[in-house]
């Protein structure tokens, strides 16, 4: 594993000399533009393990994507390998069907200390959900940014994110409706606290996510990548382009339904992926909106 190659995936060439925002914002937007958010491996017959040597063959060698424990894990040790003061926390994912946050701490992210502030760093939410830039870790502050406004709050040392949505234009009226589409325009996303944690802490949770017939992760296929300008994402076998803020406050969501062998194709030619192995796409009606 070595960091040249890393930045070879990611296409990062900018200057790795200081250890401040600015670059950690742009090794981080090059993350998330290169490597999908996606659980593929689940449907199509692979194990998805917390070995960073694995992950890493994954992401960087295999060029595919991951989910959290994934991509967080692999940008904690390239932020760690640079000189970045960093370490991992557990977060605790909100369900808008239930109305309620997970009671199994399911999501890994990041947090960096830079000149005494604290930043949290989330490469791997996917959709809409997922931040373009590291979020200082302060209560109650709107951080606007290109996918809407988010915010941290805290009480009694836990801290709550949640995002503002603009309004959506869905030029497809058959996909009005879709209950891929979010709703309501603030929405809960996680909370989580400041105990520092490791990827061992994730081991059960990587395992249930993967088997369990409750799990989300087993009911859709999904695959999402940050563009320059919104975020693609193929669940099961409708694909999604978002280009946010198209017009004054309005995201614009492009649906489209592929047949089972546009799949393939579309994977390759919008997300770079190419699997080893047969996909079985899958979208069960579920709390996952983009």
């Amino acid at each position: 594993m070595n960091l040249e190659e890393y930045f070879a995936r990611t296409g990062y060439k900018g200057s790795l000399e200081k250890q401040d925002l600015e670059t950690l914002t742009a090794i981080f937007q090059h993350h998330i533009r290169a490597v999908p958010f996606e659980n593929l491996s689940i449907h199509c017959g692979e194990k998805i393990t917390l070995d960073l040597e694995h992950v890493y063959n994954k992401i960087v060698r295999k060029k595919r994507g991951g989910w959290c424990m994934e991509n967080n894990q692999l940008l904690g040790w390239v932020l760690r390998g640079l000189g970045y003061d960093t370490s991992f926390l557990g977060a605790y994912v909100y369900n808008p069907h239930q109305n309620t946050y997970a009671t199994i701490m399911t999501h890994l992210i990041v947090k960096v200390v830079i000149d005494d502030k604290a930043y949290i760093v989330d490469g791997g939410f996917g959709v809409s959900y997922q931040m373009w830039q590291p979020m200082e870790l302060v209560s109650g502050k709107d951080q606007p940014q290109a996918p809407g406004v988010f915010r941290f709050t805290e009480k009694n040392d836990t801290w709550y994110l949640e995002k503002e949505r603009r309004k959506q234009h869905i030029p497809n009226q058959n996909f009005s409706n879709s209950d891929l589409l979010e709703k309501k325009e603030c929405r809960k996303v996680y909370m989580f606290s400041l105990e520092p944690r490791t990827v061992e802490d994730f081991s059960f949770q990587c395992t249930y996510l993967q088997t369990s017939p409750d799990s989300l992760f087993t009911k859709k296929s999904i695959c999402a990548l940050q563009t320059t300008h919104g975020f693609r994402a193929l669940i099961g076998w409708t694909l999604t382009e978002t280009t946010y803020n198209y017009k004054e406050n309005m995201d614009l969501v492009e649906f489209v339904t592929l047949e089972d062998e546009e799949v393939e194709k579309t994977l390759k030619e919008k997300f770079n992926i190419t699997l080893g192995e047969k996909l079985v796409p899958i979208n069960v009606k579920g709390p996952y909106t983009i």
